[in-house]
């Protein structure tokens, strides 16, 4: 299967993205691993990337389409793929139905994760990371640690990391609106949207995805 999965910040994607590349045997393909992958590498791309990255600057659309257009031709991602935040706006959508129709092959199902916009800011800006490990994250709600404030895993300090604030998530939330949601009505015009809550504890919305990507 070739899937694209959008959906808000917070919404889980990069959760339910691991799970349904591995239930479907396809490769798990983000936005954010392409841009490692490549600058770590030193790929024409990734320097590329790195120079608007390193001047504060939005990498292009075509950049990051080239990066896709390369993973996508991996032999790996030949039985199908599992797109996690990319496309991201409607002319990367347009992109990608070009490079696909070029290789004779299109998208089988565009997943839709639905979340009200007040869970999402609730479970952003709730998150503590650990200043010892970022990879330690607990929340207010959640994941509450044993300790308030206290890391469970080392003892260090949790903190509200910048980028979890409530007032960067409203403006997370605002771009997505204004450049991402738009391909929900693009890929809505191709009857390729399948739009699921991703309310709930994280098996039961996969057990949701499942069943909705079956059909």
């Amino acid at each position: 299967m070739r899937i694209v999965l959008v959906g808000p910040p917070g919404a889980g994607k990069g959760t339910q993205a691991a799970f349904l590349a591995t239930d479907l045997d396809i490769p798990h393909i983000s936005t954010g691993d392409l841009f490692r992958a490549n600058i770590s590498k030193g790929t024409e791309l990734g320097l590329k990337a790195k120079a608007f990255m390193d001047a504060g600057d939005l990498v292009p659309d075509e950049v990051t389409i080239g990066m896709a257009k390369d993973r996508m031709a991996q032999p790996d991602a030949a039985g199908g793929f599992l797109l996690d935040g990319f496309p991201r706006n409607v002319a990367q959508a347009e992109a990608l139905d070009v490079v696909l129709k070029a290789e004779d092959m299109q998208l089988d199902a565009v997943l839709d994760l639905e979340v009200p916009e007040d869970e999402v800011v609730k479970r952003i800006a709730g998150r503590r990371t650990c200043r010892n490990d970022s990879a330690h994250v607990f929340h207010v709600l959640y994941n509450q640690p044993k300790t308030e404030g206290v890391c469970d895993v080392c003892g260090g300090e949790l903190y509200q990391r910048p980028d979890d604030s409530e007032e960067t998530v409203r403006k997370r939330l605002e771009v997505y609106h204004t450049q991402t949601e738009p391909i929900i009505d693009y890929y809505r015009a191709q009857n390729l949207v399948v739009t699921i809550s991703a309310l709930g504890k994280v098996d039961e919305v996969t057990a949701k995805a499942k069943a909705a990507l079956k059909k």
